[in-house]
């Protein structure tokens, strides 16, 4: 796939522009790329990072920032990285702490690392490697961090086993202290960690979703027979997770009635790749697809009905507005990610390695 040259300069690249009644503002990371971030930790703007996929280049690690006094999204930092990036996940607690999954011609690997001091300048010296997460001999597939606060807790998924470690990144260690093991073809690909309970984490399958308890590291419940590319939790509703699925587009489900989900949503016209729920308004739902477009939801679901897992009760709850489909894209979208500084806005990015920002405030008077 084509990618645009890339500039001589890294310094400051920033283009925008105005779109209808949303704020739309777009940034170029020049790489194919899927992987986008926000930085949680950073409470004093909206800033997310971007990581770069290309065979042939050198790969990056990109720091973006939305300066609303400049009204412009602002590249604050430009890192090499040495490999593929397939998965990256910022620190809840640290806003210059991040971990990466990567892939370069012998196989598999994922590090934490650190963001050097920028003085001002955005062409910065080399990434800190904190520490690796060694010791997978599978394909590593995620790292997960526990969304809420600080955690000396990090999860690593590979495609047949789940590692718990213990981390101290300012003593930068890391130890396995539990792992689990899945059955003999599970092939697992991802997951999320419980914003409610840390000892839970829900992975994803070939073939279902998979609900571990860490304390035992074993798998307690799992939704079966279901072909999932990504989950993510209500960070303001427990037991409610979203899925994006290959035959189903999306649901959302209640973890303690797993025979029907709770609501069905159409999905996109092609593979919907990625779910999130706001982290503010818990009924406003993101979804992306390989269709290169990005759809807002009014998902609002109720797991207090006693009824709620019948096939009768699953009908009427299966039309559900659709507030905006966002389609001025050229490539398929990888990754969304809320901001948490300003959970109006949202961060896309396609393969082509395009960053937009949007603004989702004329769509709240809705809910």
């Amino acid at each position: 796939m084509p990618v645009a040259p890339r500039p001589q300069d890294h310094s400051r690249p920033v283009i925008h522009s105005l779109l209808h009644v949303t704020i739309r503002f777009v940034i170029l990371c020049y790489y194919a790329a899927r992987c986008i971030a926000d930085i949680r930790a950073d409470a004093g703007s909206t800033t997310f990072l971007a990581g770069t996929l290309s065979l042939k280049e050198e790969n990056e690690v990109h720091l973006i920032r939305f300066s609303p006094a400049e009204s412009e999204l602002v590249c604050d930092g430009l890192f090499y990285h040495p490999n593929e990036i397939w998965d990256l996940k910022s620190c809840p607690f640290d806003h210059r702490v991040f971990s990466t999954v990567y892939t370069s011609g012998e196989g598999y690997g994922a590090s934490v690392w650190k963001i050097p001091e920028l003085n001002g300048q955005s062409n910065s010296p080399q990434l800190e490697q904190l520490f690796e997460l060694s010791g997978h001999t599978g394909k590593i597939r995620r790292v997960i961090w526990w969304p809420l606060g600080k955690h000396d807790k990090l999860i690593s998924i590979d495609d047949r086993n789940i590692f718990l470690w213990n981390i101290d990144t300012s003593k930068k260690i890391a130890k396995v202290i539990s792992q689990g093991s899945t059955d003999m073809l599970p092939n697992l690909r991802g997951g999320a960690w419980d914003p409610h309970n840390h000892n839970l984490v829900a992975a994803i399958s070939d073939s279902s979703l998979q609900l571990w308890d860490l304390r035992s590291m074993e798998k307690s419940t799992a939704i079966e027979h279901a072909h999932i590319r990504d989950v993510d939790y209500n960070p303001k509703k427990q037991n409610i997770v979203a899925t994006a699925e290959e035959e189903f587009g999306i649901r959302l489900w209640d973890l303690r009635m797993l025979k029907y989900p709770l609501k069905d949503l159409p999905g996109h016209s092609h593979w919907t790749w990625a779910v999130r729920h706001n982290p503010a308004y818990d009924e406003l739902l993101l979804s992306a697809g390989t269709d290169s477009t990005v759809n807002l939801w009014l998902a609002k679901v109720s797991s207090d009905d006693p009824e709620s897992d019948s096939p009768s009760a699953l009908s009427n709850r299966q039309e559900v507005p659709l507030l905006n489909s966002y389609t001025d894209y050229e490539d398929s979208i990888y990754g969304i990610a809320w901001s948490s500084h300003d959970p109006s806005l949202f961060a896309s990015l396609s393969y082509d390695g395009r960053v937009v920002l949007e603004s989702v405030k004329p769509y709240l008077q809705r809910k």
